[in-house]
């Protein structure tokens, strides 16, 4: 007698809502499987450590630099050990830590310029009035 395939075995003895049922379960299941995050998902985020390096975070803000760089190398372990979800989550951290580097060193960098125009108004304003006296 000759064997049968599995699919021939469930179609023979099973109603076709069965059939589809269990066919529409293995779509589900592979399409909420969780794909393998690409080589450009990290490099993006290496890419934003490198800006927020270029914007002075090492000095500004090295908190959130050593955040991002801590959760890159998580997520690249993650991706070695096949935690592609979890690794997805830590790109994004990356991404994010990086991004609030940038912009807290930015803040940084103008809030300098802005003491130093301050301080550049007083010395201004000490000259007008030795020169014209204390007049409105």
């Amino acid at each position: 007698m000759r064997k049968l395939s599995l699919v021939a075995k469930i179609c023979r003895h099973n109603s076709p809502r069965l059939i589809l049922l269990m066919f529409a379960t293995a779509v589900l299941v592979t399409a909420c499987a969780t794909p393998k995050p690409s080589l450009d998902s990290l490099e993006s985020a290496q890419r934003a450590i490198d800006t927020a390096i270029e914007a002075g975070a090492e000095q500004h803000a090295p908190v959130e630099l050593r955040f991002a760089r801590e959760r890159l190398a998580e997520a690249q372990t993650g991706m070695e050990r096949k935690s592609y979800e979890k690794a997805f989550y830590l790109i994004d951290q990356s991404e994010i830590n990086s991004e609030l580097a940038i912009e807290k060193s930015r803040e940084a960098k103008v809030r300098a310029a802005l003491a130093e125009q301050l301080k550049q108004n007083e010395v201004l304003m000490e000259d007008f009035n030795r020169t014209y006296g204390d007049q409105p």
